[in-house]
């Protein structure tokens, strides 16, 4: 059953509990501030992202509280001095990041409370996080404000000006390894994710190649009872279909014997899909053909 509501007529705090739950996982801006009297504040955002990388660009929103209709000492801080820091939140350091986002009076330096260590930056003010595996100093292009109201956000839109990062996140390649760098994201309510070990897996990107796509699959298997939306994904990256079909003896027990053969071959078939043989869960998929 589908459930439709209209924005507008439920209270702003469902809204947002609705908005976060779905919208996920989104990862974290722990963003380094200072006011114009050069005190530091430091708080996460999960109104975050990458927009460009020519020029580098980063947003994040710190949005107008709903109770209160106050607003973050980021946003002021940000507005005033046009500077700020984007930390990565790992693994190892999430427990600080919670502590620091407890909202301490103006003034309070949240590196103290969270026991977070302060390192000066090069072509900004704001500090960085040593405990962050990847820091970028960033000046502020831009503040677009959404709105008077509370739960209203605020674009802080940023451009990279030095980027720091552990050398020990870095795989033999020279990349970025998710495992090591090991990132946490935001869920709704308190949930958070981790983004490394089973919960990351890779999807080569169809650039190179174009899939025969869904549409060519035979019907046959594309109302598969047992095969996944995912599953039949998979099944339609192959570049052509399979020309020639060579049967294994498994397929040749399942068709020699007459019993639920479709749903036999289907579940052949799912079990290789899982190991990505692609192409051998074509030959079993069309052995009955």
């Amino acid at each position: 059953m589908i459930k439709s509501i209209n924005p507008k007529e439920i209270p702003i705090a469902e809204l947002h509990g609705l908005l976060l739950g779905a919208v996920s996982p989104r990862p974290i801006a722990f963003a380094s501030t200072v006011d114009v009297d050069g005190n530091v504040n430091l708080s996460p955002f999960s109104f975050f992202n990458v927009f460009s990388a020519n020029p580098p660009i980063m947003i994040f929103s710190p949005a107008r509280r709903v109770r209160g209709n106050t607003t973050k000492h980021t946003l002021d801080n940000a507005m005033a001095t046009k500077e700020v820091v984007i930390n990565i939140v790992s693994y190892a350091m999430v427990q600080q990041m919670s502590l620091s986002s407890a909202e301490y009076p103006k003034g309070v330096n949240e590196f103290e409370k969270a026991g977070f260590t302060e390192v000066a930056s090069e072509t900004v003010t704001p500090p960085s996080v040593k405990e962050s595996p990847v820091s970028f100093e960033c000046k502020v292009n831009e503040v677009i404000h959404l709105g008077a109201e509370g739960g209203a956000g605020n674009l802080i839109i940023c451009e990279v000006t030095k980027i720091h990062l552990d050398t020990n996140i870095l795989d033999e390649n020279g990349k970025i390894d998710p495992n090591k760098i090991d990132t946490v994201a935001r869920m709704g309510g308190n949930w958070y994710s981790r983004a490394s070990g089973n919960a990351i897996f890779e999807i080569p990107k169809p650039v190179s190649s174009i899939g025969v796509g869904f549409d060519t699959i035979p019907s046959s298997i594309r109302n598969s009872k047992v095969l996944t939306g995912n599953e039949l994904g998979l099944l339609g990256s192959i570049e052509e279909m399979p020309k020639s079909i060579e049967h294994n003896d498994d397929v040749s027990e399942i068709i020699t014997s007459g019993t639920n053969v479709e749903e036999r071959l289907h579940q052949l078939a799912k079990g290789l899909l899982a190991k990505n043989k692609i192409k051998e869960a074509w030959a079993v998929l069309m052995a009955n053909k």
